[in-house]
This record gives C-alpha cells, structure tokens and sequence, in this order.
C-alpha cells in the first residue's frame, strides 16, 4: 500500500464539508461526512504531456538520422535541431490529448469513490499527470491504494516573498546598446509571472510603447486572456499576452471572497502589478505620486512580453495547488521565463527539500526550456532561513542600490535627525512649533481606553484645532501601522483638517525589523525610523514644555524645528549591501537542517526601496492606495529585476538552456560595491546598518547582478534534466520520492552524483572528508582565447584546479578539475573563490564554500 503524504507547510485546513453539497464530484450521499476535509494533489504514475512530447521527438529524431544516413551515407548535418515544446494550446492532438488525460482522471476518481462526494479542482496533464481534489482523509488513503496512484500531497500554502534600477544596473549605457537600444530590449520574449495578477489599464502595459511602436506577435506563444466584468474585453494586447486566473483551492476552502479577491487576473493587491512592471514595463512611464515626478520608469527588459497568472490573492496568500495549475498553464502557453515572487511557508518536511509539488512542477518546466527564477523569502537574515531550495530554480536575494531619499529634521537646538518620508520640505529658514498629539486632546482627562492610540493621530475629533493649527504635529508610529489597523496617509488627513503645518513620526520602541519605506506624503512631514533617534526628539520636546506650577498644565510649547524634505534622491549611498530580510544559506537539504551541496541564493539583485507600477485597486500598501506608483521592498521585487535580464539573455542567445542562462548571469556577477569595497551583508534587525560584514556566498550567491557582462560570458556551464534526476537519485532513501513525482526509476540509472557534481556555476561542499575533487565542465560560447586559473581557497583547506591555463577555441569544451583537501578539523564555514581570466576579456568566477571540514 502506497503512503499518503500529509505534507503541511503551514497549512491552515478548513472543515468545510457543508461546501460538498453544493458542488459534488457524484449525486450520492459521502460514506463518511465527518472526516476532516481538505485539498490533496494527486500525482499519477503515467508520463504527462511534456514527457511524452520529448519521447516521441527522440524517437522522430533517431528515425531521421537513419533515414538521412541511409540517403545520403552521413550523418550529423542532416539531422534537425531539437525543438522545444510550444504552442501546445494551439495543436488540435493536444487539446484532444489534454481532454482525455482529464477524463481519465475523471474515471479514476469515479471508480476508487464510487458514490462518495468529492470536488476535482484542476487537472495537470503538461508538466505532471494529476490532480487536486477535495476529499475526506479516508477517500484520500483510498486513492493512495490505487496502482495508477505514486504520490499524494496535502495541499499548503504559500505567500508573497523601477524608475532607477535599470541605470544603476548599467542597462541604458551597456545590456540595452548590446541589444540594440531599450527600444527592442527583449523584444519576442514571454515572461509568464505567478502573483497576484495585473493592472491592465496601467501605462507601463500598454500596447504601444512611449514611442507609440506596436508590439510584434510572439507567434511561439498561445495563451489566452479571460474575460470578466473586472478584467474585460480588451484587457490584453500585444504587451500583456496572456492572463488567466487560479483559484479553486481557495474557493474549495470557502475562503475567497470575489469581491475583494476579484475572481479574474485583475490585481486587488498590487503586487503582481508592481513584480510585472520591475520585469518588462514599458520605458518611459512617468513615476507620479502625490502630485510629484519621481522621474521615469522602465522594466529590465522593456519590449518583453508579459503573461499573468494569478494563483496569489491579497485576503489569504494562495495554495500550492493554485500555484501549481498556473506553473502548468505557462509551461502549455509557451512561456520563455517564469517568475514567481513568492515562497512556501514553512520548509518542506520528507527525504529532502527538493521534492514538493511546486519544485517538481518547475523541474519539468525547466525540462520544457523555461528559465525558472524565484525569490529567496524575506525571511533572513538566520543561516538556512532560504525559502528557495532546488539547483534548477535560480533563486534571487535582496540587495540595495545606490538611490536614497533622504529627510531629515533639525530640531531648536541644532540637532539633526535622519528620516523617511517622501515629502514636502517646511518654509526655507524658519522653524516651527512641535506639539505632541497627546497634548492636544480635548479632553485630557477621557478614558484611557478611548484614548490608549490616540498619540497615532487618526481620529480629528480627539484633537483641540487651536492648539495644532499652524503647528508640527508630534505622532506616534506604532506596531499598528505595521498591522493596517492605523495609517501614515489617515494621520496626514487629520492633521490637515487641524490646519497643521506638518507631521513627525516617532517611532515606537516595539517595532523592531520592519523596514519603513520612504512613504508619499501631501505636506510637510517625516517619519523617524530609529527608537534611539525618537528617543532624542522626545527629550528635547519634553524638556522644552513649561507648566503651570500649580495644575502642572502646559501653558508654552518651547520645541521647534524644521524639515528638510524626502522628495530628491541623491545617489551617494554605498551600495550594494545584502538586505538584513533577504533569506540566506546554506540550502537546507531537509527539515532537520542539513545542508545541501547546493548554493543558495544564486544571485542578488536590486529589492529594497523599488518603484514599480501599482494597481489601481491595490490595498497591499495604504501608504500608496490611489497612486499608479509605489515604491516596495523585498525579495519579491528583486526576482524580477533576474527576470529582465534572462529575457535580455534568451533574446541574444535563443537557444541556451535554462542552465546556461543561469550560467551566465552567475559566473559574470560584481562582487564588489560601487566604492570599490567588498560588497557588505547586514545581520541584524536592529539597526542593521550596525551589524554589517562583509557578505559570503550564502548571502549573495555568486554575487550582484551584472547584466551587461551576463550578455557576453565567454565560458558557460550547462545542465541537463538528467543530470538533476542523477542529482535527485543520490540522495539518501529518495529512490521512491523520485518514482512517486516523476514515474522514473533511479534503479536504471548508471551513475549517480551528489549535488557537489553537478555542472554548476558554483562549487558547495557541506562535508569535506579529507579529499574531495569535482569536476566542471565548460564551453565557449565566445571566440578563441586562452584562459589562466586563479584560486582563493577557503580557510582551512587546500585546493587545486587542472589545468591552471588552457586555450579553447570558439564551441569548444574543456573539463576543469578542482581538488579540495581539508587542513584541519572545522564545522564553520569557510569560502574561496576560482577566476577564470581571458586574454580577450572575459572574466569567469565560480564561489568555492566548504562547511564541515573533516582532515
């Protein structure tokens, strides 16, 4: 009897069978109505759609060499390319192929329930054969009983993880010239994003550029954009090709609500909104938020393609099940990347991290050609707090850039406070009086309980205007602006009814690793991130307060002072540093924290302080509702910006592999700042600025992005799926993991290898046993030059590389052998680096990390 998998990452279960009466897989009543209900994804052993299209490919492409070789006498020039599996949606054996597949579903469920109620809420026939269905703990046992049953997951839940970006990247002087200028960066590519859907009316979108040049058709594409009365027809155009919506986990558990949720790809959120727009917005959109420019914005790869598939939703996250439908639909559609801005909540529990439903789903669609990029979580800055675990996603951490809106206040005694705040600066040269919003009350004496929030500003009728008018308003930024229960943009509004001159925030000592964006304000204003900071502002108010000697009344307010404004930018900030919530390695292999021999992150990118489109009807930010900009921060805003540059990357080169994108945007990487200096990670929370060293590969990957030199690599290391099945194999006890989600047998397998072994741009060694020696295998894809090896090895150990110089001519391979030898007996991590060095320029590093080192 097979084993269900109650896999739970942090999974909130609904026992809703009252729903099973309305919508029912059978008219007959359920054998059992009082077992727990949830959402299970069946995975079948018969091959899937993809699997099959590539069988019968090698079978067509070894009869066409006989036939060629039978003809002709040889061989290899004859023989066609390989091609990839697009337009799937448009082949009429297909669509009949996809039809029966869900049929025979259909059939399997009727006869392992026979009479029982149940609810199937997608069939997956492209990239894995199965489905999700809603059934009782019971029926779920039953089906894993079944022979055309491998493997039964409980469904879980998952959760979310620029007007300047593109320059400090580098693109408008270096990537965009290569390709011809921003006017065609990109052009003809599909980026597919799984978020929380898009603004469709928003500029950044439109089907002709700022330049008023009309989209070409991706005639390699073939997805389709739903109709509804929030997303009509229209909606899509030859920018945004595509646009479906996924929910039915959601609405099987009862917890979707449509007209928050909106039951269509439009964005109720703005997130997916922002993610789009950070990838592939139009050039050129002017950034205006509360009534001021902030200049104006462009996508990484701004004539790319985009293709939404909304499995996010902002009332509750989304489910694995949602989010795995829609990693099927792109794949059909013929995406060329897909990023995913979001992560699953806990880590995945079994033989290894790697063997969940959605790193499998995005295995096979690496197998399809689709570059695959997700966030690492914003979960950091803890070793092993990565939320992104496999070799074939290319995972992407968040870093700064060197853009700062700065604001400051200087107070009646000539001290300077650094803040926040996107906002107006006071009248040049005077200063004003403070007064706290505790000591405007009306009624000083009112109930605690009535007036407990009231220093937070949002409620007008608390407040004596006489005393507030003309005046800077003194409030308090509590953990509830962090919840939503208070806002920046409703303190603004009272204190302008009250005639205020201008708000301060302070921040209150209980928020703590929040990060505070700069947020647009209407006037005068400044929000205080630092406690410490707070601490010196309410001294010097305080001190400054004379009372009435007898009733202990205020009768003067003494503090005053004056705002500079947060409205310009300078950009003299170093930068890039790793961002103190940007989920760092090493990889954890397993629930129980072993490491993998794998890195993670791969790359860091610009994520912290992003501006990117915003939905018209967003709520995922208050601060912003209403604007058509807003700026954001995460790890979620630095996969896309990834997302750009391999669309940069795939339009140049059409045939590289996943692998090889994944190869050259890593081994081109900065690894130093823009000072010159070794590129810094925070550890902190607190005062983060504080706690910073110097990064390692487990917090940058192989480094920052570098999307100029990613388009010129000189070397590449390429990966197969076969090479990751080996990898998957190797894996202790994985043997039946890897049968249950992929019907393969690593019984068949030859050989297989530890992740150590395969071909990546990065070596990662978790235990060191004395010796060790791994091998890369490399290709030109340049003209011919002669490289010289340098090596950096990792403290505590020795290493070795042959050859130590080499020459390889243009499509070229050459095998490059590295010997790692521990010196002494270490659990602490330890990092070196191998440089590859060209005579014509190209530059190749590959990060060396040793952890356990046993001599």
């Amino acid at each position: 009897m097979k084993r269900v998998l109650m896999v739970n990452f942090g999974v909130v279960l609904v026992f809703c069978v009252g729903l099973l009466s309305t919508t029912l897989g059978q008219d007959s009543d359920a054998s059992d109505t009082n077992s727990t209900t949830a959402v299970y994804i069946v995975t079948l052993s018969q091959a899937p759609t993809l699997h099959i299209f590539q069988q019968q490919e090698a079978v067509r492409r070894v009869r066409d060499k006989n036939h060629q070789r039978s003809k002709h006498g040889d061989t290899s020039k004859f023989t066609r390319p390989k091609l990839q599996p697009r337009n799937m949606s448009k082949s009429r054996y297909w669509r009949s192929r996809r039809s029966s597949i869900s049929q025979a579903h259909d059939s399997l469920l009727k006869d392992a329930l026979k009479g029982e109620k149940y609810i199937k809420l997608y069939s997956f026939h492209y990239l894995i054969n199965g489905f999700a269905v809603f059934v009782s703990s019971q029926q779920a046992e039953k089906l894993s009983r079944r022979s055309e049953v491998a493997n039964i997951v409980l469904d879980f839940s998952v959760r979310t993880a620029t007007t300047y970006t593109p320059q400090f990247m580098g693109l408008p002087k270096g990537a965009w010239v290569k390709e011809g200028g921003y006017e065609t960066a990109g052009e003809g590519i599909v980026i597919g994003f799984i978020d929380t859907g898009i603004d469709p009316t928003h500029p950044s979108f439109n089907g002709t550029d700022t330049s008023h040049r009309q989209y070409p058709i991706p005639h390699h594409f073939s997805g389709v954009c739903e109709v509804t009365p929030d997303f009509p027809s229209g909606s899509c155009n030859r920018k945004l090709v595509g646009a479906r919506h996924f929910a039915q986990s959601a609405i099987t558990r009862g917890i979707f609500n449509s007209s928050e949720d909106f039951a269509s790809p439009f964005d109720g959120d703005g997130h997916g909104t922002h993610t789009a727009s950070i990838a592939a917005g139009n050039h050129g959109v002017s950034a205006v938020v509360s009534g001021h420019n902030f200049g104006s914005a462009s996508g990484i790869a701004p004539r790319a393609h985009i293709s939404v598939y909304k499995a996010l939703y902002k009332s509750f996250g989304g489910f694995a099940a949602d989010v795995v439908a829609a990693i099927d639909q792109a794949a059909q559609d013929g995406v060329d990347i897909l990023s995913l801005s979001i992560t699953p909540n806990r880590r995945p529990p079994g033989v290894a991290t790697f063997f969940n439903p959605l790193d499998m789903a995005m295995l096979s669609a690496v197998k399809a050609g689709i570059f695959v990029v997700q966030a690492a979580g914003n979960t950091g800055p803890s070793p092993k707090s990565m939320s992104s675990f496999s070799p074939w996603i290319f995972t992407v951490g968040a870093a700064t850039h060197d853009r700062v809106y700065s604001n400051s206040i200087t107070l009646g005694n000539n001290v300077t406070i650094p803040g926040v705040g996107l906002a107006l600066p006071t009248d040049e040269g005077k200063m004003f009086t403070m007064v706290s919003a505790v000591d405007a009350l009306k009624n000083k004496s009112s109930a605690v309980d009535k007036d407990m929030y009231a220093s937070e500003c949002q409620d007008y009728d608390s407040f004596d205007k006489d005393l507030v008018s003309g005046n800077l308003m003194i409030c308090s930024y509590s953990i509830r602006f962090v919840l939503g229960l208070s806002t920046i943009k409703q303190a603004l509004a009272v204190s302008k009814n009250l005639s205020a001159k201008g708000v301060v925030f302070y921040m209150d000592p209980y928020v703590l690793g929040f990060q505070i964006n700069p947020t647009p304000m209407d006037m005068p204003g400044i929000i205080i991130p630092s406690p410490e900071d707070s601490k010196v502002l309410l001294k010097y108010y305080n001190s400054t307060l004379e009372r009435d000697a007898t009733t202990k009344q205020i009768v003067r307010f003494g503090a005053v002072a004056a705002i500079t404004g947060g409205q310009k930018a300078n950009f003299s900030d170093r930068a890039p540093k790793i961002m103190y919530y940007s989920a760092r390695g090493p990889d954890p292999e397993d629930s129980f924290l072993n490491d993998a021999d794998i890195l993670k992150p791969n790359l860091v990118a610009p994520g912290n302080s992003i501006w990117g489109a915003w939905s018209s009807a967003a709520t995922d930010s208050t601060e912003f509702a209403g604007e058509s900009f807003a700026m954001m921060s995460g790890t979620s805003m630095a996969a896309p910006h990834v997302a750009g540059v391999a669309a940069l990357i795939k339009q140049k080169f059409r045939k590289f592999s996943p692998a090889a994108i994944a190869s050259a945007l890593s081994t081109t990487s900065v690894l130093f700042d823009n000072k010159g200096e070794e590129i810094m990670a925070q550890r902190a929370y607190a005062n983060p600025d504080q706690s910073m060293t110097p990064a390692t590969p487990f917090d940058m990957g192989n480094g920052f992005v570098n999307a100029t030199a990613a388009l010129d690599p000189g070397l590449i290391f390429d990966t197969s799926f076969e090479d990751y099945m080996s990898f998957l194999c190797g894996i202790n006890g994985s043997s039946p993991a890897v049968f249950n989600y992929t019907g393969k047998s690593c019984l068949l397998r030859n050989a297989t290898f530890s992740g150590s072994d395969l071909n990546l741009p990065s070596i990662t060694v978790s235990r060191l046993n004395n010796t060790r020696t791994v091998q890369r295998l490399m290709k030109n894809i340049a003209g011919n030059e002669t490289y010289s090896v340098s090596l950096v090895p990792p403290f505590g150990v020795l290493m070795k590389a042959s050859p130590t110089q080499f020459s390889i001519a243009s499509g070229e391979t050459k095998l490059l052998s590295v010997t790692l030898k521990a010196k002494k007996n270490s659990s602490i991590a330890s990092f070196g680096r191998i440089k590859l060095f060209g005579n014509m320029g190209h530059i190749v590093h590959i990060p060396v990390s040793v952890i356990v080192k046993i001599r």
